[in-house]
């Protein structure tokens, strides 16, 4: 028998004492919610209510314990785990200090933790690594426990900074040097699906969504930052047919979903817009240029979608009879894949990267604290986040990327430092939901 397929919702304890006085709280038991973080459990609850969970884990420390409890208040029958493969990072030595009395009294460790956190070393123990051992003991010790169905199987997790970016991680293949690298906010909601099964590679749908705490995206502490937004839906995507590099514009669901990024986006202080040429993200970058009137939109021919050559304007079906297994083959190692007459993703990672520069480039040469709007294509976007994690175009599947979902990079130490991705494709301004309810159309 297959393996279930599995939706694992994780979500972060709501605000603490310690988050409020911007102290470390590691394992200690000491900090509590306080009325802004039950809040914030309470919208979690709201916010996943339509989601039919059939179990649900937890962490043993009272404040990721109080805000599973009060998600699951009003639900009857789904059973809460306490474990402590969920337990937040051991940073014994520090905890209850706050982070500027860290980098005043260890200066070198604050700066390796901050540089290289998988190699800080406290009181004999490498925090980093051991959290990730952790979560990769809690995936094992899951799918011991996965039973035998036919339906999808919802899971909620609830967690701390540490052990969610750690738990994400080892599903995606992310090493314990990108500790600092996928943002964790109070109460936000990262999604992870497993189509195929927990013994297979995991599809990371969403990750820190914090639009149902009534922020649209988290705030940014310093540096530039880019919005990358996923083009609206055109008919090819509705019938599931590969457009590549076919000039399709958006169908009407795609022009109100342009509108409803511009609309979502119409607060957000953007100082520079480019896009790829095709008419369809040139018309959704169009409509979020219309929100601002300072903004002039820049083309960059090599933000266009991957050329599928002799695949475009076939449906799946028709692949598969034109050109046996590579479909599957497309699917299950689309790194291997050489589109007849088009192009391969080794390709597409190359200008990607070229692309990705020069926005970066122009982006703090005219703007270094300013943020940056970036309108593309699916393999586009997966190209340009896959590279944020040093990833090869083996993790193509690996971020989702739906029509008109925003994506947020930050770049806190300025275009040569570390990127954080603070958000992965946040859809909720296009349907109200948390899951991505976009068309699961071809490229």
């Amino acid at each position: 028998m297959a393996q279930p397929a599995l939706r694992i919702v994780i979500v972060r304890h709501g605000e603490s004492t310690f988050n409020l006085e911007s102290r470390i709280q590691g394992r200690s038991d000491l900090s509590r919610l306080t009325p802004t973080g039950e809040s914030q459990a309470q919208c979690v609850a709201k916010a996943l209510a339509g989601i039919p969970f059939n179990q649900a884990f937890c962490s043993p420390l009272t404040r990721a314990l109080d805000t599973a409890r009060i998600i699951l208040k009003d639900r009857e029958g789904i059973p809460l785990t306490v474990t402590e493969q969920l337990r937040e990072i051991d940073l014994t030595a520090w905890e209850g200090l706050t982070f500027a009395e860290v980098k005043e009294k260890y200066p070198d460790d604050h700066h390796l933790w901050r540089q290289h956190p998988e190699n800080l070393e406290l009181e004999g123990r490498f925090p980093v690594r051991d959290l990730w051992q952790q979560a990769r003991d809690f995936w094992q010790t899951l799918a011991q426990g996965i039973p035998d169905q036919e339906e999808l199987i919802n899971i909620l997790v609830v967690g701390h900074s540490g052990i969610n970016r750690a738990l994400i991680s080892t599903a995606a293949g992310l090493e314990p040097h990108y500790y600092h690298r996928l943002g964790q906010d109070n109460c936000a909601i990262s999604i992870l699906n497993f189509p195929q099964g927990i013994s297979f590679s995991p599809q990371l749908e969403s990750l820190n969504i914090t639009a149902h705490l009534g922020q649209a995206i988290p705030k940014r502490k310093q540096g530039m930052r880019i919005l990358l937004v996923r083009h609206g839906e055109t008919q090819w995507n509705r019938e599931q047919r590969f457009q590549g590099r076919r000039d399709i514009p958006l169908n009407a669901t795609g022009e109100e979903q342009a509108a409803k990024v511009a609309e979502f986006l119409a607060n957000q202080p953007l100082q520079l817009a480019f896009s790829s040429p095709l008419k369809r993200p040139w018309a959704t970058a169009d409509a979020i240029c219309n929100s601002h009137s300072n903004l002039i939109l820049r083309p960059i021919p090599d933000l266009q979608e991957i050329s599928h050559g002799d695949w475009e304007g076939k449906l799946q079906s028709e692949i598969e009879a034109e050109y046996p297994g590579e479909l599957e083959q497309w699917q299950r190692d689309p790194a291997s894949v050489q589109m007849p007459n088009g192009e391969n993703l080794y390709q597409v990672w190359e200008r990607t990267r070229l692309a990705w520069q020069d926005i970066l480039a122009t982006t703090e040469a005219q703007f270094p604290q300013g943020t940056a709007v970036v309108v593309a294509h699916d393999a586009i976007n997966k190209a340009a986040i896959c590279q944020l994690f040093d990833l090869s175009p083996r993790a193509f599947w690996t971020f989702k990327q739906g029509n008109g979902a925003v994506t947020v990079i930050d770049y806190p130490e300025g275009k040569d430092g570390a990127p954080v991705l603070r958000v992965l494709n946040v859809t909720t301004h296009l349907s109200g939901q948390i899951l991505d309810c976009t068309a699961a159309g071809a490229l």
